[in-house]
């Protein structure tokens, strides 16, 4: 990923906000402006690897669509390289410029097998490298080029088909990851806001006393004071925080087979998990 304008605005509305949070008075609103800061930040990060993510399914779509081209033009007898050169004009999307540069290398005269190489690389799709590959072995070998072309555009289809197929059987999964997440935000919110009061409020009640074998001293520099309340607090946070990142993570992989896909869950949940417990904590809390 190149950093370009669009990040470097991003980074720089996210230190201002950061900067001006310190004009705050109440440390409180300091730590989630802070927080928002460091989200208006990462957005411009996350939204890129959602570009490249769709980028790279248009890419196989485009080549899908490219390869079918090529195959009924050679089939009608027309050698691949005129044919590549005839289809250049057509719309490939996010390939059209890839295509283009393909067929003016094979009219400049480059072969084609070092044109399609170049091709490949600058495409950088694993799924469009290995039928490239494969065309470029079968115009070497002399073999039926039109046959070849109807070959991958049929393995391209059904790897997309797969794709799909996939990720319609395991979006109800995603849909219970994210349920399961919410639940457990939830149970951590009650812990801290509820549990955790009555608990220091036993322990104030009990004086030096004991609490199921538990000093009630204890109980009180752990949970009783002002400051290791804010510290419980923060943990309560990190808590939430690692679990979004690792659901994330998890659910990417599960619907795409990806870690990259994971991201832009990570950073939802992750986002929802800091906005959620730091408004909570801002405006509910004792």
């Amino acid at each position: 990923m190149k950093i370009n304008k669009f990040h470097w605005i991003g980074m720089g509305l996210g230190l201002l906000t950061i900067i001006l949070s310190y004009f705050l008075a109440d440390i409180k609103f300091i730590y989630f402006m802070v927080g928002i800061g460091i989200i208006i930040s990462v957005i411009p990060f996350v939204i890129s690897i959602i570009r490249e993510t769709e980028e790279e399914r248009e890419k196989e779509q485009m080549f899908l669509e490219f390869s079918r081209n090529l195959a009924e033009s050679v089939k009608t007898g027309t050698p691949i390289s005129k044919s590549i050169i005839n289809v250049k004009d057509r719309p490939y999307g996010v390939l059209s410029e890839n295509v283009k540069k393909l067929a003016n290398q094979i009219y400049l005269g480059i072969p084609l097998s070092s044109a399609l190489n170049i091709f490949s690389k600058d495409i950088n799709n694993r799924t469009v490298s290995r039928a490239i590959t494969l065309i470029g072995q079968a115009e070497k070998s002399g073999g039926d080029i039109g046959e070849i072309l109807d070959s991958v555009a049929n393995a391209v289809n059904t790897s997309d088909k797969l794709k799909k197929e996939r990720k319609a059987l395991i979006s109800n999964l995603v849909v219970q990851g994210y349920i399961i997440f919410f639940v457990f935000l939830v149970i951590v919110l009650v812990l801290q806001l509820k549990i955790i009061p009555i608990i220091s409020g036993i322990g104030d009640i009990g004086g030096g006393g004991n609490i199921g074998g538990i000093s009630a001293e204890i109980t009180e520099n752990d949970v009783g004071q002002g400051t290791n309340q804010v510290v419980a607090t923060n943990a309560f946070l990190y808590l939430l925080l690692v679990q979004g990142l690792f659901s994330g993570l998890t659910i990417g992989k599960l619907s795409e087979k990806n870690l990259k896909s994971g991201i832009k869950h990570s950073f939802i949940l992750m986002m929802v998990s800091f906005l959620v417990s730091s408004g909570v904590n801002l405006f509910f809390a004792a």
